[in-house]
């Protein structure tokens, strides 16, 4: 099965400074680390394209760096595939 995931928009609120293009690398490699080791989650392989999807919230230690952050938001949106 090919998987093609797209993210055209993230929004994350509260994290001021953060190094985009680190949280989004710590994003990609935990994604890609979740969808080898759990697979693909059936309700992607039911539903297809999905248009929007919500990961939920989580608070953030005080002083997360974007890597901390990249991955706990692809367990987010991992998560949300898998409900």
């Amino acid at each position: 099965m090919n998987l093609e995931l797209n993210i055209e928009e993230l929004v994350l609120d509260g994290f001021p400074g953060m190094d985009r293009d680190r949280l989004a690398r710590a994003l990609h490699t935990e994604l890609e680390r979740l969808f080898t080791e759990e697979g693909v989650p059936a309700s992607l392989q039911a539903r297809g394209n999905v248009a929007q999807l919500d990961g939920g919230s989580y608070k953030a230690e005080k002083g997360a760096s974007a890597e901390q952050v990249g991955a706990q938001v692809a367990r987010a949106v991992y998560g949300g595939m898998r409900r």
